[in-house]
């Protein structure tokens, strides 16, 4: 049942009207879901380059000598010859040990035309990437963006703007939103996921429900600078994991 959730909501998604905008499908390689997101896009009839496809690699992939094999057995799950952002999913390995994190991290070359990202990363993770990539560019990039949890709790305010820096585009998920508001005609959680965008970052949405994903798309509206400042004191430094 959870599989074909996926697949209906991939395709949903992908049609609404919200959506049309901008289509970004964020997937990930160990939750087994792949194959779902493959069918949902064929479902929906939306062209391959119309659609920004993410995905993560496991902790057992990050060995060099793992990180093709393990991005072709994604491609092939999703049926794409190309992934617009891989990102590593923890800054941690299940094996492999003289080579992994924080040692050298080397990305095939094969695969450098695509984007790299991190996600769940400390600062002090990055900083090693970064560090890496000053001395070694081709084999070790930059990341583009980083994934990590965001929101009015949790806001992390000074990692979000060391990471913009340094050019870092910063995409927030989280579990659960208590804080509630409503203004602009707008249920709470849109505001909420309003505040999100206005910040700077991008939002993943995490839903099944087809009414969900309708009204979470609405989300991009603007919030003025009052209503910004009245959610982002509802900080608590409160991680929801």
């Amino acid at each position: 049942m959870a599989r074909a959730l996926t697949t209906h909501a991939t395709s949903y998604t992908l049609n609404s009207g919200p959506c049309r905008r901008a289509r970004l499908i964020d997937t990930v390689q160990v939750y087994d879901v792949e194959e779902q997101v493959r069918r949902g896009i064929k479902k929906s009839g939306i062209l391959r380059k119309d659609i920004c496809l993410c995905t993560k690699l496991w902790c057992n992939y990050y060995h060099p000598d793992d990180v093709e094999g393990a991005l072709d057995d994604t491609l092939r799950d999703l049926d794409t010859p190309y992934v617009d952002l891989l990102m590593m999913h923890y800054p941690c390995t299940f094996k492999r040990e003289p080579d992994h994190f924080p040692g050298e991290r080397r990305w095939k070359n094969d695969w450098q035309d695509q984007g790299h990202g991190v996600s769940n990363f400390s600062k002090g993770e990055i900083k090693t990437l970064l560090e890496e990539s000053s001395t070694d560019r081709k084999s070790s990039p930059a990341p583009a963006v980083h994934q990590m949890e965001v929101h009015p709790y949790f806001q992390q305010t000074s990692f979000n703007e060391w990471l913009r820096a340094r050019g870092i585009h910063v995409t927030g998920w989280s579990k659960q939103v208590a804080h509630m508001m409503r203004k602009y005609g707008k249920s709470p959680v849109q505001v909420v996921l309003a505040w999100g965008i206005n910040s700077g970052g991008s939002v993943i949405l995490k839903s099944v429900v087809d009414w969900q994903i309708e009204k979470s798309l609405e989300a991009g509206f603007e919030l003025h600078a009052e209503d910004m400042s009245q959610i982002s004191d509802s900080e608590r430094k409160s991680s929801l994991q």
